[in-house]
């Protein structure tokens, strides 16, 4: 069954906000709720980029039934590996097992904040993958040593450990990455609905002799807005990064950056490309890619931190119930 998701979209609200939020929306009937994990904006008109940890933690306090995930953390460079297995366990009590550790391979808008520079993406992967390999042996809560290419550890140890194992997603754009992954995480995370991606991580799991299922998380832009007109404006104002394809997103370095690679995207553009407006069968539509395409799971964003309480309050429920009839 397709589970849908709110998303804790931490460019775009502050941190107090962002748990009303999650309260409402597990109440709305939500089945899981994903933070970003950034310390930037993608742009400045967003204006807000709280600790996602800290965040996440005041969540799994607030709620008692939605699945909660990192939407995604990068384990390899802010972070140390053990950091976030530390982090993730701890997060794991805390929520009473309902909480799925989701990493990827960063994005140098927040990466590059710890002066570490931006390794290429064949270099980061590898990091990726030595980091997951850590942040398992520390959540056995054995004493790990490692000395590996990337990263040491000495004599580490999780003193608190969750009785229910925390589950790893890996975010993949591309079948390199699928390649890279797929037998290292858990679950998969994307945020294109692209079939092949879907088939092959199944596919490379099953030939390595892992289990062919695991949940395939998406996550997709929608803005929500009685006036359609306010909604494109809105949409445009915050969210037209989200147009610039991976290959972009993940190297600019500064919201200034990303303001000057979509000075020349109209707002018409990105109408076509998020359902903007009230018009809740059109959401459907756009949202039904993905469970076409695989995934089990699918996030949605209400764009702009104006108007969330009206969309929860309102377009979220009957939302939802035309979401999981189509879906289901």
């Amino acid at each position: 069954m397709t589970r849908f998701g709110y998303t804790l979209m931490t460019e775009q609200s502050g941190p107090k906000s962002l748990v009303q939020y999650a309260i409402s929306a597990e109440r709305a009937g939500f089945d899981f709720e994903v933070s970003s994990d950034h310390f930037s904006p993608w742009l400045t008109t967003q204006g807000h980029a709280p600790n996602a940890w800290t965040l996440l933690g005041a969540v799994a306090h607030a709620t008692d039934r939605v699945a909660l995930y990192t939407y995604v953390t990068c384990p390899t460079m802010r972070y140390h590996p053990a950091v976030v297995a530390q982090q993730a366990a701890t997060l794991q009590i805390l929520a009473d097992g309902r909480f799925t550790l989701g990493v990827g391979s960063g994005e140098n808008l927040n990466e590059h904040v710890v002066g570490r520079g931006w390794p290429t993406i064949q270099r980061r992967q590898d990091m990726l993958n030595e980091a997951i390999v850590i942040i398992r042996q520390l959540l056995s809560g054995e004493l790990v040593d490692h000395k590996g290419e990337y990263f040491q550890v000495d004599s580490a140890r999780i003193w608190d450990v969750p009785d229910e194992p925390v589950t790893i997603g890996v975010a993949v754009s591309g079948q390199r990455s699928v390649d890279a992954f797929a037998t290292a995480g858990d679950h998969m995370i994307a945020v294109e609905p692209d079939a092949k991606l879907v088939n092959g991580w199944h596919s490379a799991r099953q030939a390595t002799g892992l289990p062919g299922g695991g949940r395939v998380i998406g996550q997709i832009p929608v803005c929500w807005d009685p006036d359609r007109d306010a909604a494109v404006k809105r949409a445009h104002e915050q969210f037209r990064w989200f147009g610039g394809g991976w290959d972009v997103n993940a190297d600019l370095p500064t919201p200034a950056g990303f303001a000057g690679a979509t000075q020349f995207v109209s707002p018409e553009a990105v109408a076509e490309n998020i359902p903007c407006g009230p018009d809740l069968d059109a959401i459907v539509e756009a949202v039904s890619a993905y469970w076409e395409a695989g995934f089990t799971d699918i996030a949605l964003v209400q764009i702009g931190d104006e108007g969330q309480d009206e969309f929860l309050a309102k377009a979220a429920e009957p939302l939802l119930e035309k979401l999981r009839n189509a879906a289901n």
